[in-house]
């Protein structure tokens, strides 16, 4: 014990004070916690020391993940506790008890506390008080000895006014840790946008006859969605729409090894229907059997105006032609990842002169209004032939428009992901 309690109230009081001062000028947890146990010292005396924070109120990830505690200052212990400690992990012993009750507790024999859990084996007896803001626990301290009835009601009470100055300071610095961590993760995300934006097309190609645009709006900072233009040999060009399941960020993921392994396979030079079963291989092999991806992959001759399709799984594209006709692209296998059976199946259309094309993700019709009715194919077709006459921009920022103005909101709750492609009237 490196310090003998305080002789008279005065000094308690001076030692509260001096701890209250140089708490409040840090905002470092780990040197608040530290400056308690230091003053606590000179109060009660012990043989070990410790306190402890809620993981609730720091950790989500990184190295105290799934504990309960994840900040602690300890004196006496073991430098090096065992990681699946039943308190450090969950929240079990005489500590455990006072953060769970906020209520303190003394043990003159530890052997007959029934919340008691052996950790240093020569301690005989235990005080914890909770740490606690706006009566909120946060946290515990505690104290123990290798004696018998070394603590009392008193000793609970005077680590209760320690605890309680010190409650603020720790408040303070979880909040800072927070604001950090959340510039940290924000930075992090930021970065992580900017990456997958450089993964979707910077322009519409350019290809006489034709009018190509396309818009990704991701629901999060980033999303799961995905499309592309992709030249290939003679002057065909590759048009893809995919949507991972999921969002966020392991969404992001997915969706980035989908649009590797399929540059990967177009590079080999092989048909639409070999390019799409590479794609689903790598897939099957690389993510879990619960995350999949649908989505549409076609080749589009600007000659002939044909488009050879794999629809994998995905709403249907819409090809409307200028005599009112239309043909929803459906052929094509299951989704991507979910099994490794190969596709043998491809559809054909033909893009007419005035003929517009639409591939879209579920975000795009799967939206509601306030009183619950979805959006839907329909209404969107019924859009796309009233702004047959417009430029494939102006098609999508139309469809934009309506969908909110359906919605009556700005944003949506899925990814939302549109390409238009439309033949010129005459060429």
């Amino acid at each position: 014990m490196p310090f003998s309690p305080a002789p008279n109230p005065d000094d308690r009081f001076q030692l509260l004070l001096d701890m209250s001062q140089r708490i409040s000028r840090t905002f470092d947890l780990q040197e608040i916690l530290g400056h308690l146990l230091e003053s606590v010292a000179h109060v009660v005396s012990y043989d070990a020391a410790g306190v402890f924070v809620l993981n609730r109120a720091i950790a989500r990830d990184g190295p105290h993940a799934g504990r309960a505690i994840a900040a602690m200052a300890q004196v006496g212990f073991d430098p090096n506790p065992n990681r699946e400690d039943p308190m450090l992990h969950s929240g079990k012993g005489i500590i455990g008890h006072v953060i769970k009750t906020g209520l303190p507790v003394v043990a003159p024999d530890v052997r007959l506390d029934p919340n008691y859990v052996a950790g240093r084996p020569s301690t005989q007896s235990e005080v914890a008080v909770p740490i606690a803001t706006n009566e909120v626990v946060i946290g515990a301290l505690n104290l123990e000895s290798d004696r018998l009835g070394a603590f009392t009601d008193e000793d609970a009470r005077l680590l209760g006014f320690f605890a309680t100055a010190a409650a603020i300071s720790i408040e303070k610095a979880v909040l800072h840790h927070q604001v950090l961590e959340k510039e940290r993760l924000d930075q992090q995300l930021s970065l992580a946008r900017d990456v997958q934006s450089s993964l979707l097309p910077s322009a519409p190609p350019l290809i006489s006859g034709y009018d190509f645009d396309g818009v990704n709006l991701p629901t999060m900072a980033i999303g799961g969605d995905y499309y592309d233009y992709i030249a290939l040999p003679d002057g065909r060009l590759g048009l893809v729409v995919a949507d991972v399941s999921g969002k966020g960020v392991p969404a992001a993921l997915i969706m980035a090894t989908f649009r590797a392994a399929l540059r990967s396979a177009l590079m080999r030079d092989r048909g639409i229907i070999e390019v799409v079963n590479d794609v689903n291989q790598l897939l099957v092999d690389s993510v879990d059997p619960w995350q999949f991806v649908t989505a549409v992959y076609g080749v589009l001759d600007p000659q002939t105006g044909q488009f050879i399709y794999v629809n994998c799984g995905h709403n249907p594209p819409l090809l409307l032609d200028s005599r009112g006709g239309r043909r929803a692209l459906d052929r094509g296998r299951p989704a991507l990842g979910m099994t490794a059976t190969p596709s043998e199946t491809a559809g054909s259309v033909q893009l007419g002169h005035g003929d517009v094309l639409a591939l879209f993700t579920d975000g795009v019709i799967e939206l509601f209004d306030e009183r619950g009715r979805e959006y839907g194919a329909s209404r969107l077709e019924s859009l796309l032939r009233r702004s047959a006459a417009l430029r494939a921009s102006e098609i999508v920022r139309e469809v934009v428009r309506d969908t909110r103005a359906f919605t009556g909101r700005a944003t949506y709750d899925d990814d939302f992901t549109l390409v238009v492609v439309k033949r010129d009237q005459t060429h």
